[in-house]
C-alpha cells in the first residue's frame, strides 16, 4: 500500500493524541486500577483498532485490511507473553499497585519507539535484501520449538534478571531506593538521584525489545508494509497497560499459551520460507491473508479453551485432594481420641 508522508505523520499525530487522552482521563492521578477500568480501555483500544482496519479497507481495500487484522491479532497473542515478565518485574521492584498504571504507561511508550526502529531497520533490510526471509523463517520455527521444549519442561521463572543496559544504567548513574510519587528524579543532600520510578519504566521498555526479536519477524511474514506493521505494532502495545491489569490474575491459568504461539511462530516461519521460495522462482504454494488469519485466531481460540479446562480441573483435583487429606487427618485425630479413652 502506498502512503505518502502525510498520512505518516496524520497517523503519528492521532496516536500521540489518543495516548494523551487516554493519560488525562484515566492515567493522570495515580490510582489503584479496578477491573471495570481495565476493561472500559481494553475495549476502547480493541473498537479503534477495528475502527483503523476498517479505515483500511475503505481507502486501500481488503488485502491492506486483513493484513493489518492479522498482523494485529499476532502482536496481541504475542504481547501477552510480555505480561508475564511485567509481573516479574513489578514484584521485583515493589512497584505500589498506585503506581504500576504510570508506570507501564511510560514503559510501553518505550517499548513502542524502541520497537519503531525495529521496524524501521527491519523494513530496510527487506527491501534490499529479499534472501532475509529465509533467515526470519528459520528463526521463527527454531523460536517455536525453543517454546515447546520451555513449555514441555515446565520450568518457572520466578525472579527477574535485569538485562545489561539496565545494570549499566544502575552502575553510571546513582539511584535511590525509595519511591517519591511519580517522580522519576529527586535531589537529596545536593546530588541528583534516579528513582525506583525510573528504572523500572527501563526495564519494562528495554525488556520489550528482546519479544520484538520474534514479534516483528511474524509481522513482517504476514505483511511487508511498513506502515501497517507499525501501526499494528501501536493498536497491540497501547491496549497492553489496560490488558495488564485486566488479565493478570488469569495469566497463570493460560497453561497452554506457550503451545499456542509456538504454534502461530511455527505456522508463520513456514509461511516465510514459501514466501521467499517464490521470490527465488520456485513454484511453491504461499499462505494467503484470509487462511492465516484463520489459523491465528483458530489456535488462540483452542489454546484458550484448553488453558482454562486444564486449569479448572487442576483446581479441581488440589480441592480434592485437600479435602482427602483434611478427611484423613480428622479420622486420624478421631482414632487417637478413642485410643485414649479406652486407656482411661
Amino acid at each position: 500500500m502506498d502512503v505518502s508522508l502525510t498520512v505518516w505523520a496524520l497517523t503519528i499525530v492521532g496516536l500521540c493524541l489518543l495516548i494523551a487522552v487516554d493519560f488525562f482521563v484515566g492515567g493522570r492521578k495515580p490510582h489503584e486500577v479496578s477491573l471495570k477500568e481495565a476493561g472500559t480501555w481494553t475495549i476502547v483500544w480493541i473498537v479503534l483498532a477495528a475502527l483503523f482496519g476498517v479505515g483500511l479497507f475503505v481507502f486501500g481495500g481488503g488485502q491492506p485490511a486483513g493484513e493489518f487484522f492479522a498482523g494485529f491479532i499476532t502482536e496481541k497473542s504475542l504481547s501477552v507473553d510480555n505480561l508475564f515478565v511485567f509481573v516479574l518485574i513489578m514484584a521485583k521492584f515493589s512497584v505500589p499497585k498506585i503506581y504500576q498504571q504510570r508506570v507501564l504507561l511510560i514503559g510501553v511508550l518505550i517499548a513502542l519507539v524502541l520497537r519503531a526502529g525495529f521496524i524501521a531497520a527491519g523494513a530496510a533490510i527487506i527491501s534490499t535484501f529479499s534472501w532475509v526471509f529465509f533467515i526470519f523463517g528459520a528463526f521463527l520455527i527454531w523460536t517455536a520449538w525453543k517454546l515447546i521444549k520451555e513449555a514441555r519442561a515446565d520450568e518457572e521463572d520466578e525472579a527477574y534478571e535485569e538485562n545489561r543496559f539496565l545494570k549499566m544504567v544502575e552502575r553510571r548513574f546513582p539511584s535511590t531506593d525509595q519511591y517519591h510519587g511519580t517522580k522519576m528524579f529527586v535531589v537529596e543532600n545536593g546530588k541528583r538521584l534516579m528513582t525506583p520510578m525510573l528504572i523500572v519504566m527501563l526495564a519494562i521498555g528495554t525488556t520489550d525489545v528482546l519479544f520484538a526479536l520474534d514479534s516483528i519477524p511474524a509481522i513482517f511474514g504476514l505483511t511487508q508494509d511498513p506502515y501497517i506493521v507499525f501501526t499494528a505494532n501501536a493498536f497491540a502495545l497501547m491496549g497492553l497497560r489496560q490488558l495488564y491489569f485486566l488479565i493478570g490474575g488469569l495469566l497463570q491459568k493460560l497453561v497452554h499459551l506457550s503451545y499456542g504461539l509456538s504454534i502461530i511462530l511455527g505456522f508463520i516461519g513456514v509461511k516465510l520460507v514459501l514466501h521467499a521460495l517464490h521470490e527465488t522462482g520456485v513454484h511453491v504454494p504461499e499462505i494467503s491473508i484470509p487462511v492465516s488469519l484463520g489459523v491465528i485466531c483458530a489456535v488462540l481460540i483452542v489454546t484458550t479453551i484448553t488453558s482454562l479446562y486444564a486449569s479448572r480441573k487442576a483446581s479441581q483435583q488440589e480441592t480434592e485432594e485437600g479435602d482427602k487429606a483434611k478427611s484423613l487427618h480428622g479420622s486420624a485425630g478421631e482414632s487417637s481420641g478413642q485410643d485414649t479413652d479406652t486407656k482411661s
